[in-house]
């Protein structure tokens, strides 16, 4: 075998560990989101309250019921209360108040970064 068909060799090895190491990562891609997810979450539960018209004791506002939950193999984002989609998307009779998608599209490039950085540890 030649040198430089050796160095070639060596290269494939080094692609085969970096992939093994990608793959080892991948095995449970929900640990790179989450953290993403959490600080969505998170821009979510800061957002302004606009007032509501309900005072009775015990009540809960619709932006302080974001939270998220692992299912399987994804991760849902969303409201503790039914009609939050129905704030977001509008309805026949009430137009649409947009919060969830508009926060994650303002700020997405730093939840990507934050995936990527979790992906790149070890």
């Amino acid at each position: 075998m030649s040198a430089s068909s050796s160095n070639n060799y060596d290269g494939f090895l080094n692609l085969q560990q970096q992939l093994e190491s990608y793959l080892t990562k991948l095995n449970n891609p929900l640990d790179i989101i989450e953290p993403g997810v959490v600080e969505f979450v998170k821009d979510l539960l800061k957002l302004p309250k606009p007032k509501s018209d309900i005072v009775r004791s015990g009540y809960t506002h619709l932006i302080d019921t974001f939270c998220y939950e692992k299912k399987d193999k994804e991760i849902e984002v969303g409201w503790g209360k039914y009609y939050g989609r129905m704030v977001e998307q509008g309805t026949k009779r009430t137009k649409r108040q947009p919060h969830l998608n508009t926060t994650f599209e303002r700020n997405k490039e730093k939840y990507y970064q934050i995936m990527i950085n979790k992906s790149q540890e070890n």
